[in-house]
């Protein structure tokens, strides 16, 4: 199974057991979506076995969510329905990075989950001459000079594309990183860097919003033996007591950065960029090939490198 698939699998399982644990305790009402009948598919091509693994994973984050997050068991009555419900790929794509979301109507309340199977990536953007990063990510729109730059590398892979029937393969071409990659990176640098200048403090902060998640979330990342949670309390709506009874842990808010430090490439490295940022942001932007066949377009694998100090993060160790 792609990656997207384990993932996918263990956002089922995480809404199982929040629909397990809750619906003795309140009123649950889970939404039939295409986006839940596919996650439910790649859950049931597992064997029993890695079901049951990936629903004990599931188990102890979500016990640990319903101790730091007292509204999800709690309601205000009858008609007070906790909402399950997993989200299409195109709210990630509008910058909404939860997979799996609670919401209470009444109350006016929400909590999202992003679920990770094994790895820690935070995006997987992609660039092309199509792709305005800059309206896409930052609001602001990529300059005519970015589209004439990228479009003198992208140009002949498209010519390749077209001329193979897109069956010419990345691996047949000499030099990929120093007349593909490198150069994109340039220009995707020289046009961060000045779409920046027209609006420091707003680029900055939408750059982490965008990457990191537009909306407040926890980040629920399944390993060999441990589950590891992390609280992305950007907004300050993550950790919210119901009326008198207070969460068993505190998750502070995290300070959004309001300046770009620097934009570099990593120390010996073709293909990554590193994006330092004031309040102890760091990310980096690896470019790939997303196809084995030769395409006009790149994927990034964005990662955080440093986040600031007060993002909460626990890790649970699993039985064997």
């Amino acid at each position: 199974m792609t990656q997207t698939q384990t993932g996918k699998a263990f956002e089922y399982a995480i809404l199982q057991e929040f629909n397990e644990k809750l619906n003795n305790i309140t009123n649950v009402k889970i939404v039939q979506n295409d986006a839940l009948a596919t996650a439910k598919k790649y859950f049931n091509q597992f064997d029993k076995q890695t079901q049951g693994r990936y629903l004990l994973t599931a188990s102890f984050a979500v016990n640990f969510l319903m101790d730091i997050e007292p509204r999800l068991k709690h309601d205000i009555g009858k008609k007070d329905i906790l909402q399950l419900e997993i989200l299409t790929d195109y709210q990630g794509q509008l910058g909404d990075v939860r997979d799996v979301v609670a919401i209470r109507k009444l109350q006016e309340w929400e909590i999202g989950v992003s679920a990770k199977n094994n790895h820690k990536a935070i995006k997987h953007s992609r660039l092309s001459n199509k792709i305005d990063f800059g309206e896409k990510w930052l609001g602001i729109q990529c300059s005519q000079m970015y589209f004439d730059e990228i479009g003198l590398i992208f140009d002949p892979l498209k010519a390749i594309k077209n001329n193979s029937n897109s069956t010419q393969k990345w691996d047949t071409l000499n030099n990929k990183e120093d007349n593909i990659y490198i150069p994109i990176l340039k220009a995707f640098k020289k046009e961060l860097n000045r779409i920046y200048t027209t609006d420091p403090k707003k680029v900055a902060c939408n750059l982490v919003k965008y990457l990191v998640g537009s909306k407040d979330f926890y980040k629920v990342i399944k390993g060999n033996n441990e589950v590891e949670i992390q609280a992305y309390n950007l907004h300050g709506s993550l950790n919210c007591p119901f009326e008198k009874i207070l969460p068993k842990f505190k998750t502070p808010q995290i300070n959004l950065p309001d300046k770009i430090i620097s934009i570099d490439f990593k120390k010996d490295s073709k293909t990554t960029l590193i994006v330092k940022l004031n309040n102890n942001w760091a990310l980096s932007f690896r470019i790939h090939n997303a196809s084995s066949r030769v395409e006009p377009s790149l994927k990034f694998d964005i990662n955080l490198l440093k986040a600031p100090s007060s993002l909460f993060t626990n890790t649970l160790s699993l039985p064997q």
